[in-house]
């Protein structure tokens, strides 16, 4: 027998080598799970003498097996991807995935979370709008749901918030462009959708005060989640007015990225490196359609599958033990630098 207290199934999945969604089956229901996987689990509970809080799982069986899941603007393949990745791992650990998209308006984030609170769902994993967010809305469902947020960190608000590093991310790719040609200017929204672009806009500011390299921000009108004919637009009035002060485009994010390379093709601006070419431009977020653009884009990733795994094993933490948490986690991933043909 090992002496090592395991304290919670986070940490006997960890030591055991079984995923946390095949314990929590098991633990459901032994007989859910292929009996040599029965065996490997029973051998652990042995060895590492694990005990579950039977207490805390009869609490759950008479929960519903329902978890919602509520991302801003499902159109955006962004969102849908980790939305797949949510309810695979929501799934796999025998509960049903009821997805609810908001449309990037608040009275639809206000019904979906109406909508789950009268189906009494086991808890939530919440992408917030944000700035459109009703906030008393999204707070009173969290006390009233054990909720993990992603994407969106509206402070205070729920059990946990699982999300991108931008201030790592974004100082990233700075140094990057910066190491590798003209320092960049930031192209964004004037009044962004997402609080993200606000912390990317920060982080620019810091990284190009820190590198000593002048701060450009090119902002464009724009409002809603067409980002790209935002980003078409907007750049096209920027080169039609001559107001790019480098030949490095950083945009907040990948979308607005796609719209600014259409911008300069129509403009005839060949976008790339080496000789010929008129711009670099980048993005933010590894966008599913990025690898595609035409020259590919380079930008700096988020970490789909670690953000969607994280968020689901905080909140089954939570329906496991049966009690809400004490403090609010924030875990932040970092963001990994994606070098294409763009810039």
């Amino acid at each position: 027998m090992d002496d090592r207290k395991i304290r919670n199934m986070e940490e006997f999945a960890e030591v055991s080598g079984i995923s946390r969604p095949t314990l929590s089956k098991y633990f459901n229901d032994p007989d859910s799970v292929r009996k040599s996987t029965r065996s490997r689990i029973e051998g652990a509970l042995e060895q590492y003498d694990y005990r579950p809080n039977i207490f805390a799982i009869n609490q759950n069986r008479k929960l519903t097996k329902n978890i919602g899941i509520v991302v801003p603007y499902l159109a955006d393949p962004f969102f849908a991807e980790i939305a797949r990745n949510l309810e695979m791992l929501v799934i796999g650990s025998g509960f049903r995935p009821i997805l609810l998209s908001s449309h990037g308006t608040t009275e639809q984030e206000n019904d979906n979370l109406e909508s789950l609170r009268a189906i009494k769902p086991a808890g939530a994993l919440l992408a917030p709008l944000g700035r459109r967010s009703d906030k008393s809305a999204v707070e009173s469902f969290c006390k009233a749901v054990p909720s993990v947020l992603f994407d969106s960190n509206l402070s205070g608000m729920g059990e946990a918030f699982v999300g991108h590093d931008n201030d790592q991310a974004t100082a990233l790719i700075c140094d990057y462009l910066c190491r590798t040609g003209q320092s960049p200017a930031f192209f964004e929204m004037r009044t962004p959708t997402n609080p993200n672009a606000y912390r990317r806009r920060k982080a620019y500011c810091d990284a190009m005060d820190k590198m000593g390299h002048p701060v450009h921000l090119l902002q464009v009108d724009g409002d809603g989640w067409d980002f790209e004919k935002i980003g078409l637009e907007g750049g096209m009035r920027l080169i039609d007015g001559g107001e790019l002060p480098s030949d490095t485009i950083l945009c907040s994010n990948d979308r607005l990225a796609i719209g600014f390379l259409a911008a300069a093709y129509q403009k005839g601006l060949r976008v790339g490196l080496g000789p010929g070419s008129a711009l670099r431009i980048a993005g933010h977020d590894d966008h599913p359609f990025s690898r595609y653009t035409c020259p590919p884009l380079t930008t700096v990733s988020q970490n789909y599958d670690a953000i969607a795994e994280r968020s689901v094993e905080r909140l089954f933490s939570l329906i496991e033990s049966g009690e809400r948490a004490e403090k609010r986690d924030e875990i932040f991933l970092e963001g990994r630098l994606i070098m294409r043909q763009s810039a």
